[in-house]
């Protein structure tokens, strides 16, 4: 196998599921990552910092966290219209120990709670699992966003332990919720057919 094959069933081109298609970043997607780093309710809900990100430090996240080849992250494209909705992404892959980060924005606020989070969350601990051959996918969360703890719980992330009182948001202190999912977790509701499942398909491209 030649190592541009290799590279590309490890990091597909796509990843097809029946509402969304996970594709490799292109150029043009920049300015819609902008316009969603900038978003304060998007700032709220996913960064720890409550003012939203300035054009520069985007354009940098951009090139070096979603566009380099050796970055492995997707956007997440609706899969009828073809629009791009959100990123999702995998820092810290750690081959030695089989783990890796998670990370998701849903960026464009029309596709909230329509089920293109969960399954495109589906699809990339899927090809963690059964294509990259990790052990393990974490993920930390909010405690006030229970919109995403709910997909994330759906698609079989556990909590696994509490930052207590990490983050100043609405006038109060919450907690930041550390969630984690196991291989065998995943394969054992993949022989089951939960339902996460039924909507996903194989890798394409």
């Amino acid at each position: 196998m030649t190592a541009r094959m290799a590279r590309d069933q490890w990091h597909p081109i796509d990843i097809a599921g029946r509402l969304v298609v996970l594709r490799r970043h292109v150029p043009a997607n920049l300015e819609a990552v902008i316009r969603w780093y900038r978003d304060p309710e998007l700032a709220r809900l996913s960064r720890y910092q409550t003012q939203p990100m300035d054009t520069d430090e985007v354009e940098h996240f951009f090139r070096t966290r979603l566009l380099s080849p050796d970055a492995f992250a997707y956007a997440i494209h609706e899969r009828d219209t073809d629009r791009l909705v959100g990123l999702a992404t995998f820092s810290n892959l750690d081959p030695d120990n089989g783990c890796a980060l998670f990370h998701i924005t849903v960026g464009e606020r029309d596709a909230w709670g329509r089920g293109m989070g969960t399954e495109a969350t589906a699809l990339m601990v899927g090809h963690a699992f059964e294509v990259l051959g990790l052990h393990r996918v974490g993920l930390s969360v909010f405690a006030f966003n229970r919109r995403a703890i709910r997909a994330y719980e759906r698609v079989g992330f556990r909590p696994e332990g509490r930052l207590r009182e990490a983050i100043w948001r609405d006038g109060r202190f919450w907690d930041e919720i550390q969630m984690g999912l196991l291989a065998d977790e995943w394969l054992a509701a993949r022989r089951q057919g939960n339902r996460v499942d039924d909507q996903m398909t194989t890798p394409a491209g």
